[in-house]
C-alpha cells in the first residue's frame, strides 16, 4: 500500500507545497461548481443565455484548447516526416501535452453539452453526417486516439516490453501521417463553424478563409507552444534526464521560431488580403476595429518581428518571450471569434462569471497536474532512464516499501 500511494503521490515530504496548496484549492472549488454544473444545468454557473449558447468553455476550452495542442501534430510531422531528426527529443513531452489538451477540451465540451453519456452515440448512431460539428467531434475523437497510441511507447519503456515497443515504433509514421490529416481537418473546421454565421460575427473577423486562418493559426501555435513547453519542462523536471542526453535545446528552440515566424508571418498577410477583400477600412475606426487592430498589430506583428529579431541575434530568451506571447495571441484571436466579436449586436453582451472562469482554471490546474504527474513517472524527457527518480515498473517494485 505504501508503494502504491508513494506511485500515485510521489514524495509525501513535497506534497505541500504553495502551487499545490493554491492549486489545490481551485480544484477543489472548480470540482465543486461542476458538480453543481452537472445536477442544476449551465444556468446555476454560466452566464449564457438562448441568444448567447456559446461562451468561455466553448472560447476557451475548445477553441483555444485545441489550437494550443496542436504542438504535437506539428513537431512529429516535423521529426517523423519532414526527417528532421534533431528535433526528436522534443517529440515526446510535446505529444503529452497535445494528448492532454484534447482531454481536457473533451472535458470542457461535456460541460458545456451535458448528459455525457450520450457522447458514443455520434459513434454508434451517427446522424447529420454533413454537419461541421459531426467532423469535429469524429476528428477530436480519433486524434485523441492517435495521440494516446503514440505516447503509449513510454509506458512499454517504463513496464521494459522491448519486443512490443520496437514493434510500436514501426507504427511512428503511420500514426504522424493520421495525426496530420485529422488536424488538418478539424483544426480548419473550427473556422467553418463561423461561416454559417455571417451576420452574428463581425465583419472584421468574418471570411471565407476562416477554415484557412483557423488551421494556419493553428501551426503557429503548437509552434509557439512547444517553444513553451520545452523550456519549461527542460528546467523543472531537468533531474529526469539522463547524463548521457545531449541536444542543443537552445538551437532547437531557435529552429522552432523560425519555422513559427514564417507562418506567422504568411497568416499576416493572408489575414491583409481578407480585409482588403473585404474593403471595410472604416470599420477599423470603431470600439471593435481597434480590437481587431490590437490582435493583428498587437500579437501578430510584434511577433514576427520579435521572432525575426531573436532568430538573427540568436536570442533565445526573446525567442521564448515571444512564445509565450503568441501563445497569447492565439488565445485572444479566438476568443474574439467566439466570443468579444460574436453577437457584437446583442445588448448586454455576455460575459463569463466568476464560475465559469473557475471551472476553465481547474480543468487547466488538473492538465498541469497530470502532466507532471506523468513526467515524473515515465520516460517522457528523453529515452534513456533519468540520472533521479523511479523511471521504469522492475525500478520501483524493487525499491523497498
Amino acid at each position: 500500500m505504501k508503494k502504491l500511494l508513494r506511485l500515485l503521490l510521489g514524495d509525501p515530504k513535497e506534497l505541500f507545497t504553495p502551487f499545490n496548496l493554491i492549486s489545490g484549492v481551485i480544484v477543489l472549488v472548480g470540482l465543486v461548481l461542476i458538480g453543481i454544473r452537472l445536477v442544476k444545468g449551465l444556468g446555476a454557473v454560466t452566464n449564457l443565455t438562448q441568444t448567447s449558447p456559446w461562451g468561455l468553455w466553448i472560447g476557451f476550452d475548445v477553441m483555444s484548447g485545441v489550437a494550443l495542442a496542436a504542438g504535437g501534430y506539428t513537431i512529429a510531422a516535423t521529426t517523423h516526416l519532414f526527417g528532421l531528426k534533431q528535433y526528436e527529443p522534443l517529440v515526446r513531452p510535446a505529444i503529452l501535452t497535445g494528448f492532454l489538451g484534447y482531454v481536457f477540451v473533451v472535458l470542457g465540451l461535456i460541460l458545456d453539452l451535458g448528459r455525457p453519456w450520450r457522447m458514443p452515440f455520434i459513434m454508434i448512431f451517427p446522424r447529420g453526417v454533413t454537419s461541421v460539428l459531426f467532423e469535429v467531434g469524429i476528428c477530436v475523437a480519433a486524434y485523441l486516439t492517435v495521440q494516446l497510441l503514440e505516447f503509449v511507447p513510454a509506458f512499454w519503456e517504463w513496464l521494459q516490453w522491448d519486443g512490443l515497443r520496437r514493434f510500436w515504433g514501426k507504427l511512428t509514421v503511420w500514426l504522424s501521417i493520421l495525426g496530420v490529416v485529422l488536424s488538418t481537418l478539424h483544426q480548419s473546421s473550427l473556422g467553418s463553424l463561423f461561416l454559417i454565421a455571417p451576420t452574428k460575427l463581425f465583419p472584421l473577423w468574418y471570411s471565407p478563409y476562416l477554415p484557412l486562418f483557423f488551421f494556419i493559426s493553428s501551426i503557429v501555435a503548437g509552434l509557439s507552444m512547444v517553444i513553451v513547453e520545452s523550456s519549461l519542462s527542460h528546467r523543472l523536471f531537468a533531474y529526469r534526464l539522463s547524463p548521457s542526453t545531449h541536444f542543443d535545446l537552445d538551437a532547437l528552440t531557435l529552429g522552432l521560431a523560425k519555422a513559427a515566424a514564417t507562418v506567422l508571418y504568411v497568416y499576416f498577410f493572408l489575414k491583409l488580403i481578407g480585409l482588403a477583400e473585404l474593403g471595410r477600412w472604416d470599420l477599423l475606426n470603431t470600439t471593435y476595429g481597434y480590437v481587431f487592430l490590437v490582435e493583428m498589430l498587437g500579437f501578430v506583428a510584434l511577433p514576427c518581428a520579435l521572432y525575426t529579431i531573436g532568430v538573427r541575434t540568436r536570442n533565445v530568451k526573446l525567442v521564448r518571450f515571444t512564445g509565450g506571447w503568441t501563445v497569447l495571441g492565439i488565445i485572444f484571436n479566438r476568443l474574439n471569434v467566439s466570443i468579444i466579436a460574436f453577437n457584437w449586436q446583442l445588448s448586454p453582451h455576455y460575459h463569463p462569471s466568476w464560475m465559469e472562469i473557475t471551472v476553465s482554471l481547474t480543468l487547466v490546474t488538473m492538465g498541469v497536474w497530470l502532466f507532471r504527474w506523468l513526467v515524473n513517472r515515465l520516460p517522457v524527457l528523453a529515452h534513456e532512464k533519468p540520472a533521479t527518480g523511479t523511471n521504469t515498473l522492475k525500478d520501483f517494485l524493487a525499491e523497498g516499501a
